[in-house]
């Protein structure tokens, strides 16, 4: 399948859903990647990841920092492309093929610029089916791959090359890298031969932010919810429909932080309580409770919680809103699904559950939280 400019418009919307808030700005990476393919010397294909050959080297392509910073910091044509040719640099060996390492936002459209410029064809997959804020966070480390070596460039040129033990150092190593790169650098890491990918990654997701793209697209142009038309392709529910009336957000070390407090764009008759959800990020979205603030907090009070998806979209248009573009007064509706299989494993929990980001909540999943809903009649969506 041959990647064009539909595709990358859809790829960006459905993307920045899956994204759960974070992944980067999607209209800067849509516009860098027409470009790209404009630009390139050969059509950039999208390729199953079945048929990926089990000798080839593979390597994500991605961005690092907080995503607020790259509304202001543009990235540089060639650096992702300089990280990359680092990575061949250091392994010796040509790289056939590129992929995201999640699907979100800009960083599901940075793998095509690296593939118009090399050559290569994009394999439909990631490493997360949506976007989380750390290194570690793939099912490349639940699996126990290496992520060594990584290699990390800025927009000026420089470029660092890392030998950590695992993803988590990693993440301990590459993030402080970042803030002196200026908060964004393009990264290269989890190098490996396609018969690991295949076991490892994540199938099919790019195919699937297409599918979500389109939807929100047909909806509008037939005047049809796009809402629901989400809700129906990624089996999941819609918590509140609101106005945001309070946002707090704070970029320190790599990330954007804070929360976003929602109230119901209107109250049935019936019902004079839960008018008012709080949703915390770090990047992403992370968890969202019933109350104004993160003292409302509380096993009864929860909506959703990582590794399940979170996301904000527009009331009217569907459109998915990242953190860093939320405002005061914006109409969302607020909706949450299922995270793939192997984030709700032992291990998947762990790395990416609430207790890892300091919450001291028990990870539930969404549809055991919604039948909890259901069966107290508490208020819901």
């Amino acid at each position: 399948m041959l990647i064009n400019d539909q595709m990358i418009d859809d790829i960006a919307l459905g993307a920045t859903v899956l994204g759960t808030g974070g992944g980067g700005d999607p209209y800067s990476g849509s516009l860098m990647a027409k470009v790209a393919i404009a630009n390139a010397s050969k059509p950039v294909e999208l390729i199953p990841l079945a048929t990926v050959k089990d000798d080839w080297m593979t390597v994500p392509s991605s961005m690092l920092g907080a995503p607020t910073v790259s509304i202001e910091k543009i990235n540089a044509k060639d650096q992702m492309l300089v990280a990359f040719e680092a990575m061949e640099k250091t392994l010796g060996k040509t790289i056939a093929a590129t992929f995201p390492i999640e699907v979100g936002g800009f960083n599901s459209l940075i793998p095509i610029l690296v593939a118009a410029q090399k050559g290569i064809p994009v394999i439909d997959c990631d490493a997360m089916g949506r976007a989380f804020p750390e290194s570690q966070m793939v099912t490349f480390y639940l699996d126990g791959l290496p992520s060594a070596p990584n290699t990390l460039a800025d927009e000026k040129g420089n470029v660092a090359i890392l030998y950590p033990l695992d993803g988590r150092w990693s993440e301990r190593f590459v993030r402080p890298i970042t803030e002196q790169m200026g908060g964004s650098a393009a990264i290269c890491d989890y190098p490996m031969n396609g018969k690991n990918l295949k076991k490892s990654a994540l199938p099919g997701t790019l195919s699937k932010a297409i599918k979500i793209g389109q939807a929100i697209r047909h909806a509008n142009q037939n005047g049809d919810n796009a809402v629901d038309a989400v809700l129906k392709i990624v089996k999941g529910y819609r918590l509140i429909s609101g106005k945001i009336i309070d946002i707090e957000r704070t970029t320190s070390g790599g990330f954007a932080t804070g929360g976003v407090t929602i109230e119901k764009l209107q109250r049935r008759s019936d019902q004079t309580e839960n008018t008012q959800v709080y949703v915390h990020f770090q990047n992403e979205l992370l968890l969202a409770h019933y109350g104004n603030s993160k003292a409302d907090m509380c096993a009864e009070n929860l909506l959703a919680t990582t590794p399940d998806l979170i996301s904000i979209l527009d009331h009217e248009t569907g459109h998915p809103i990242t953190t860093e573009q939320l405002r005061y007064g914006q109409r969302i509706d607020l909706i949450a699904y299922p995270c793939d299989p192997k984030w709700r494993t032992i291990k998947g929990i762990e790395v990416a559950g609430p207790n890892y980001f300091g919450y001291d909540l028990a990870y539930n999943t969404i549809e055991s939280l919604i039948a909890s809903r259901n069966n107290s009649g508490a208020c819901h969506e």
